[in-house]
């Protein structure tokens, strides 16, 4: 590792080893949805120095998504989110490959988008596209870690292939409707930002193999009563 990099790097030693972030430069991550939640989990993975992102969303910045969306500014209304995420990823780490896709995830779409990664991370505000997801990255035999935000009140998760994963958080997909409870109560930034931050935190043990992993687990955090609670789903 140059000495730059280990400049780049110093403040993450000794959290992370020297071989844990080389590791971390090795691997492969897709964070799919670059709003609240994407938007700071593509940053911070950056800043850890994860080696490789591909940043995927088909939509584009308005006016309601400044207020939590990190990425979103009022001269990029009307740009592309992936575009967006990933100008601001080359400008915080030009040693990252990063691949934007300016593209909603489907069927059709994400086998192709998650194969040969070593992480999906699940940012997107829908719970069918995030069984969607699930499906793919079990199709593909990767782990997968997913966040939700509604109000002051986040939630994370992470499912590995053969885990029933989304599923124990709402039952069975033909029971669920698209949307959940963050339509009535609307998405702070404050919420979105941790959420986001616990999402990355976990992404990067699940890459190192390291810490208690969310692993049929579900962590609820509650920022009205500074609650932090994590309940077991099997």
């Amino acid at each position: 590792m140059s000495e730059f990099l280990e400049d780049r790097y110093k403040r993450n030693f000794n959290s992370l080893s020297l071989e844990d972030q080389k590791r971390l430069a090795k691997a492969r991550v897709i964070v799919i949805g670059l709003g609240g939640l994407g938007g700071g989990v593509c940053e911070i993975l950056a800043r850890t120095g994860v080696g490789h992102l591909t940043l995927v969303d088909g939509d584009r910045f308005d006016p309601t998504n400044l207020n939590r969306q990190l990425l979103s500014r009022e001269d990029l209304v009307g740009t592309p989110k992936a575009l967006a995420a990933e100008e601001r990823i080359r400008a915080i780490n030009s040693d990252i490959r990063v691949e934007a896709r300016v593209e909603y995830a489907d069927t059709k779409s994400l086998p192709g988008l998650v194969r040969g990664m070593d992480l999906v991370v699940d940012c997107l505000d829908t719970i069918d596209a995030r069984f969607l997801v699930q499906d793919a990255a079990q199709g593909a035999g990767i782990p997968l870690v997913s966040g939700a935000i509604a109000g002051m009140t986040g939630q994370v998760t992470t499912v590995f292939p053969k885990d029933r994963g989304i599923e124990l958080i709402y039952g069975p997909r033909e029971e669920c409707g698209s949307t959940g409870i963050e339509t009535l109560t609307g998405n702070l930034a404050a919420c979105a930002l941790m959420t986001a931050a616990l999402q990355a935190s976990e992404s990067i043990k699940v890459l190192l193999g390291r810490g208690q992993i969310l692993r049929n687990k579900l962590l609820i955090a509650d920022l009205w009563s500074n609650g932090f609670e994590t309940v077991d789903l099997e």
